[in-house]
């Protein structure tokens, strides 16, 4: 079973949310959306959820029957519950139409307008908890420098960690929905559009999450905004700059 969050104590829920039931939906839809809990893996017990949020059985099946409502979640009498396939947003955008560097400049000014309030939001909202998970997957993006496909991966986590400190699940769902379309190297090599080589590049990228994930822990919510739009901004800029090149190479 997939390790689940757990708050450092419960009491900081009982204070934030006036519905324990709310709490309890809350927690596990953005496990489930941020990918700590993964489809066909199996939740904690009814008895480890009581304790984790300190709220009665009743609470956490009525929380447990609306997530069987929102098709988030599966229960298999003497078995257990388990996670499901979040359902698709229905946004119109399709992953495998991101295919030309225009493509990635359009979802990356979609993201402009989306992630530097949720920076700010996070910054406002964040948790002790949130900030070290935060914390270990800056760590994971430090360690797969030299692995391509690992690096992506923590940069999409670390993405949808933030979205998740805002405690507005549509961030999350947005970014869930967007994927590893979210990272331009997933699809382009922009290291070598930025003529730099890999680890230098990428050393540049992960200083740039650092300074976002150093605002959210200050809990500065301007100081977030900013770090996240310097942060997507530079990839803008550096593929603007491939796609004028590509475009003066057709003329």
């Amino acid at each position: 079973m997939t390790e689940f969050t757990t708050p450092a104590q419960p009491a900081p829920y009982k204070k934030k949310y006036r519905n324990l039931t709310q709490c309890v939906i809350e927690h596990i839809t953005n496990n489930i959306h941020a990918g700590v809990l993964k489809p066909g893996e199996k939740l904690p017990t009814e008895s480890e959820i009581m304790a984790l949020h300190g709220v009665s059985r009743t609470v956490v099946r009525e929380a447990i029957s609306h997530l069987q409502a929102a098709a988030l979640v599966q229960t298999r009498h003497g078995v257990g519950t388990f996670a499901l396939e979040p359902p698709a947003a229905n946004l119109g955008i399709h992953n495998e139409a991101i295919i030309t560097v225009r493509d990635v400049l359009a979802i990356l000014e979609l993201r402009i307008s989306l992630e530097t309030e949720a920076a700010w939001l996070a910054a406002s909202r964040r948790s002790d908890e949130q900030v070290a998970e935060m914390a270990a997957v800056l760590k994971k993006m430090q360690a797969g420098s030299s692995q391509e496909d690992g690096s992506v991966n923590a940069d999409v986590q670390f993405h949808l960690l933030v979205a998740q400190a805002t405690g507005n699940r549509y961030f999350v769902e947005i970014l869930s929905h967007l994927g590893t379309t979210i990272i331009p190297r997933a699809r382009l090599n922009t290291a070598k559009l930025a003529h730099d080589d890999s680890a230098t590049y990428l050393g540049r990228v992960n200083h740039e999450h650092e300074d976002i994930f150093n605002a959210i822990l200050r809990k500065d919510p301007e100081a977030a905004r900013a770090a996240m739009r310097t942060h997507l901004s530079n990839s803008r800029e550096r593929l603007k700059r491939a796609q004028e090149l590509i475009e003066a190479q057709q003329t």
